[in-house]
């Protein structure tokens, strides 16, 4: 009786560690986002600015710093002055149209989105969160590579 009983038990056991551990997962694996699913999921928001490696945010004044961009999977987007405006005069919002080129190395907009910038930044990074692009500035005569970030 003992014996049929660690046997019933043995077997018990046994299926059920065979059905525990042939259990299907039902979750789909990650779809990997595409640097367009990126740069369009939600606004961007200026976060720092450097310039050869210092950060020269302070130097920039809150009419620049809290602009918004809008990015839509069509190849246009919006820039948003935000709350505050450089020039009373300027429009709220701006459109512009964008690309990336060289395999998605480089974003190109329609217009620049600073003052003496050109239209095409050398993408650093992008992620869910963060949008790091870099691109040559001349001050004061000289060449300087100028790392803008952006976040969500």
């Amino acid at each position: 009786m003992q014996k049929r009983l660690i046997l019933s038990t043995s077997i018990f056991v046994f299926f059920l560690v065979l059905n525990s551990s042939c259990s299907k997962n039902d979750d789909p694996p990650p779809a990997v986002k595409t640097k367009t699913d990126l740069i369009t999921k939600t606004t961007w928001k200026f976060n720092d600015a450097k310039v050869s490696g210092v950060s020269v945010a302070a130097f920039l004044q809150l009419c620049q710093k809290d602009n918004i961009l809008t990015f839509l999977t069509a190849g246009t987007g919006t820039a948003d002055e935000g709350a505050t405006k450089c020039n009373a005069a300027d429009p709220q919002t701006s459109p512009f149209t964008w690309s990336f080129q060289t395999s998605e190395t480089v974003l190109f907009v329609s217009t620049p989105f600073f003052a003496g910038g050109s239209s095409t930044f050398t993408i650093v990074s992008l992620t869910e969160t963060e949008l790091v692009v870099s691109q040559n500035i001349t001050v004061s005569g000289s060449t300087q590579n100028a790392v803008i970030s952006f976040v969500h």
